[in-house]
């Protein structure tokens, strides 16, 4: 009788959907560093089971230019398991990030992509200061002159740009290899799941060669090149389809323009024959619009994909209408 029912038992143990199940992974908690990045792991870990994905900076902060840790982003990365940044320098808190969570698994997903000098790009813009400085010190008593050697005259009001630029993301090219360099780190920390993950990293690097391609024969042939932006932020973008920044408004998004700065400006616009004046949606165009009065060159827009919907799609439909932007901006001679 007993033998019986240990049969039984031992048959009913086999019928159990329990039996040959492998443990289940613990959940995972992602965290990007800020938006671009956010909407490239949406897709990398669409349909993913047991992962939490999360943003770490308020979607409408834009481009992390010296941006501050507040207490609810150190509770986030005190509960997460992954951090997946950018990179190039555009995240100044990291070194506050690995003191306070040395734990957390960091991806720096510009790893591998070609980096441009901060300075390459930025000599009109430095004129502009310098020329600005240079009328300020004219004004100036000469006993100030001690004060004077202590300014750090290369650091602008103590904005650091570090040594490269970081607006990586802006280069589809890039972007598909940052998703893949977030893939590869996702599935080692998901190896029950790396096939879906890599599925979907492979899926999402298609539609982005896809956009490549389309953004590259609308921008081939337009009769004009040169552009004058808001900020640092496209170099990556005009190195991949052949555009000219002639001049860069502000070296930071908050900065406002002296008379002198817009003067100088002014006269580099003029001397390349008014190329458009694009801002950005996320920031005041104060300072276009002063140059655009003066010199009657066009403003235009252009979307850095640094605040959004959050949608799976957002970098390819803002990455769209950029180029349909581009295309009208330049096709006027």
């Amino acid at each position: 009788m007993k033998k019986a029912l240990a049969l039984i038992l031992m048959m009913l143990l086999a019928l159990s959907p329990l039996a040959g199940a492998q443990p289940a992974e613990k959940p995972l908690t992602v965290v990007t560093s800020f938006y671009p990045l956010y909407i490239f792991a949406q897709n990398i870990l669409k349909d993913v089971p047991g992962v939490t994905l999360e943003n770490l900076t308020h979607p409408t902060t834009g481009c992390l230019h010296d941006y501050q840790l507040l207490a609810s982003d150190m509770k986030t990365l005190a509960q997460a398991d992954a951090l997946l940044i950018n990179g190039g320098g555009m995240e100044s808190f990291l070194p506050t990030v690995q003191e306070q969570f040395p734990a957390l698994t960091i991806t720096d997903s510009s790893q591998g992509i070609t980096l441009i000098p901060a300075d390459e790009l930025m000599a009109d813009v430095e004129e502009a200061h310098d020329h600005a400085h240079d009328e300020e010190e004219a004004h100036e008593d000469e006993h100030d002159h001690d004060a004077e050697a202590d300014h750090d005259h290369d650091d602008h009001d103590g904005h650091d740009h570090g040594e490269f630029n970081a607006h990586i993301w802006l280069d589809p090219r890039n972007a598909s290899a940052m998703t893949d360099t977030m893939a590869q780190e996702l599935m080692k920390l998901l190896p029950a799941h790396a096939d879906l993950i890599e599925r979907n990293a492979q899926a999402y690097q298609a539609k982005l060669a896809a956009l490549d391609a389309e953004l590259r024969e609308q921008l081939a042939n337009l009769p004009r090149r040169d552009i004058v932006t808001f900020h640092e932020a496209f170099p990556y973008f005009a190195r991949a389809y052949d555009l000219h920044v002639v001049a860069v408004l502000a070296l930071e998004p908050e900065e406002s323009l002296t008379p002198q700065m817009v003067a100088t400006l002014v006269d580099k616009v003029r001397a390349h024959g008014l190329p458009p004046l694009f801002t950005e949606p996320q920031y005041e165009d104060r300072a276009a619009r002063a140059v655009a009065l003066e010199t009657g060159a066009k403003v235009y827009e252009l979307d850095p994909v640094v605040t959004g919907d959050g949608s799976p799609t957002a970098y390819e439909d803002t990455m769209r209408k950029n180029a349909a932007i581009l295309v009208e901006a330049l096709s006027t001679p």
